[in-house]
């Protein structure tokens, strides 16, 4: 196993050195990598998740522009996509950095661990809100997270122990203050973070709320979650891929369509559309902020330590993201829609960002 994992380090190795590099100068017993630079032209490459990407976007033409680096790249994969990118390897033609909706799961960082990348920083960046939007000709909606559920699951329980594929076709048939307009949802695909956190804070959220389903949660949380989050699939949900841009579109040529996106995408957009109440809270930046909204969460990017010495410019972009003017109340990044830390937890982010301080290792 000692001698497979030399191999493998040398293979990274070699595939992040410049062929003039000496291999034969590396010993591979000793543990310690050394030090390959990319050329000072190599941009900073960024994957994953499209409500993060307009953050990372900003951050990184700031950073292009005020710094002796290239613009880094940013490319929109969506959260998973982005983590199985970002866990491919070590070196510059690897991503650096994967932006994240949602926090990376235990299976994410073994896929790492297995191929090298094992020292992985995690950076809190602030939050945001998912919210269910339509266009501002459209009818008024105040949801709740039972109706949610009850709208998108795929099946229901049947009040006799079973379940039953899902019968609403209509808001009004989940409940009568609803519009009687078609259940027509357009929404990230199962690669996106903001899919996986609708579920859990939505679907999982609105089940719980259901007596049989409450019940099956003491007895099979497995079986819970499964019939919570799964997703009808009989038109009433489409897959509108990874692009929130395509969503609003969709939005402003139906009124029937609602649209599931991050908040910053609506707050970019409220000329054209409206945010769904959730519980009679409206989708805003002061009620996301204050955790009254309820259907917020957690943003992130991820830091490949081990390119640092090999791509230039990381410590830099890591250092202009976390800065006040950057992500603090009166920074830049709020006019993008970023719903920011509390200042105690910027600094707290900030230090342990700049430090390079590693996650701990995934369980084997």
């Amino acid at each position: 196993m000692r001698i497979f994992f030399a191999t493998l380090s040398l293979g990274l190795l070699a595939a992040a050195c410049s062929p003039e590099t000496d291999l034969s100068e590396i010993d591979a017993s000793s543990g310690t990598l050394p030090v390959f630079s990319a050329s000072p032209d190599e941009a900073i490459k960024i994957v994953g998740s499209s409500t993060v990407a307009p953050f990372s976007t900003t951050v990184a033409e700031q950073f292009g522009a005020i710094s002796e680096y290239p613009t880094p790249i940013v490319e929109t994969t969506g959260t998973g996509g982005g983590f199985k990118a970002f866990c491919n390897g070590i070196g510059p033609d690897q991503p650096s950095i994967s932006n994240a909706s949602r926090r990376v799961k235990d299976s994410e960082l073994e896929l790492c661990r297995k191929a090298g990348v094992t020292e992985i920083v995690e950076i809190k960046i602030g939050f945001d809100g998912i919210v269910l939007a339509n266009a501002k000709g459209a009818p008024e909606l105040n949801l709740s997270k039972a109706e949610i559920y009850r709208a998108l699951a795929a099946e229901l329980p049947d009040g006799q122990g079973g379940w039953v594929k899902n019968p609403n076709k209509t808001w009004a048939d989940v409940a009568d203050h609803l519009p009687d307009m078609p259940i027509l949802v357009s929404g990230p695909p199962p690669t996106s973070g903001t899919r996986d956190a609708f579920a859990e804070l939505a679907l999982e959220g609105g089940a719980e709320e259901v007596p049989e389903m409450a019940a099956i949660k003491e007895t099979d949380g497995e079986l819970f979650a499964k019939k919570a989050t799964t997703i009808r699939n009989d038109g009433a949900w489409i897959d509108s891929g990874e692009n929130d841009t395509a969503i609003v579109q969709t939005l402003m040529k139906n009124d029937d369509s609602i649209g599931i996106m991050g908040y910053s995408f609506l707050e970019q957009n409220l000329d054209r559309l409206k945010g769904a109440h959730i519980e009679g809270t409206d989708p805003t930046f002061q009620q996301i902020a204050s955790g009254a909204y309820g259907i917020s969460r957690s943003m992130f990017f991820y830091v490949k330590k081990q390119n640092v010495p090999l791509v230039p410019g990381i410590e830099g972009y890591i250092n202009e993201f976390t800065q006040e003017d950057a992500w603090g109340p009166t920074g830049y990044l709020v006019d993008k829609g970023l719903i920011p830390l509390s200042a105690e937890e910027r600094k707290s982010e900030r230090e342990h960002a700049l430090a390079l301080e590693v996650m701990e290792p995934a369980e084997s």
